[in-house]
């Protein structure tokens, strides 16, 4: 199992110098991968049902303050910043940028970081950042995350590049320089439900004439907690409690396939974030297996 924690990209953390020292302990405390999530612009009003809370309400207007950095600008930052640690976008709102723009970008942050770049993608779910961002409509957005995703892989790995969509077009054009993976960067392709997706996802892989084998699963532990807390039934909250308890549930998750974790370490300030990230990496990594 590898280990994923989010950089800060807003809020008091996000200062270059924070970053970079939580960059630098998360790779020498061996964390695999460093994630950055998305958004370009927050309009200060959301109608649109967020889908990561029981409430549906956009957390980040509950506590005040909507700043952000851009997914691709601090990616490139920390390819610079480090030198083995796996970069994760978790997640690319695809829709949101030209698919040729992405393509180059993320072609170059794969050359410039030596191959360390995993693209996390998804289809957005906030319509007014879609309208704010003049996008295709909002209820397009699944047709347009294909067609971009297809689009950016023929930029990668096509001789003469061309696409012809409904919303991408092009051709007679190069895109050089390619990515340093082969035959581009790994694509992750975000979803809820775990054991529903793994049986559906499967079973489409396999009517695709795919092996099943070669698709990985990875889990976004959103809440982790040293403290153990309790389910409405009764029962431990799942990642919460002691490390034993900690390292329980992941070999759970591994023994159902899942290869790579993405925790929620993140705190108010720097020294309680880093003693989370150190205290999780001294005690419950070597017991999970």
């Amino acid at each position: 199992m590898q280990f994923g924690v989010s950089a800060p990209f807003r809020g008091p953390l996000a200062k270059p110098e924070t970053i970079r020292r939580i960059a630098e302990k998360a790779e020498a405390w061996g964390y695999g991968y460093l994630t950055v999530s998305d958004h370009i612009v927050i309009p200060k009003t959301v109608e649109a049902r967020y889908p990561y809370s029981e409430t549906g309400r956009f957390s980040w207007l509950g506590v005040g303050g909507s700043d952000c950095m851009e997914q691709f600008t601090l990616m490139a930052w920390l390819a610079a910043a480090t030198s083995k640690i796996r970069l994760l976008s978790s997640v690319i709102v695809i829709p949101h940028r030209n698919p040729l723009f992405m393509a180059k970008s993320i072609a170059t942050m794969d050359v410039l970081s030596g191959g360390r770049i995993a693209v996390g993608v998804g289809a957005g779910w906030m319509r007014e950042e879609f309208e704010a961002l003049g996008l295709p409509p909002f209820e397009a957005r699944g047709q347009v995350t294909n067609e971009y995703i297809d689009a950016m892989k023929a930029a990668w790995t096509q001789d003469a590049p061309s696409y012809d969509g409904e919303f991408v077009k092009f051709g007679n054009i190069d895109t050089d320089p390619r990515p340093v993976q082969d035959p581009h960067p790994p694509i992750w392709i975000g979803g809820e439900s775990m054991p529903a997706l793994r049986d559906k996802l499967f079973e489409l892989a396999e009517a695709a004439g795919r092996d099943p084998a070669t698709i990985t699963l990875n889990y976004n532990c959103a809440f982790h907690n040293e403290a153990e807390q309790a389910r409405p039934d009764g029962g431990r909250l799942s990642f919460t409690g002691t490390p034993e308890q900690r390292a329980e549930d992941i070999r759970a998750f591994a023994d159902a396939g899942v290869s790579m974790m993405i925790l929620n370490l993140t705190a108010n300030t720097e020294s309680e974030m880093l003693d989370r990230m150190e205290g999780f990496a001294g005690d419950v990594m070597p017991l999970a297996g």
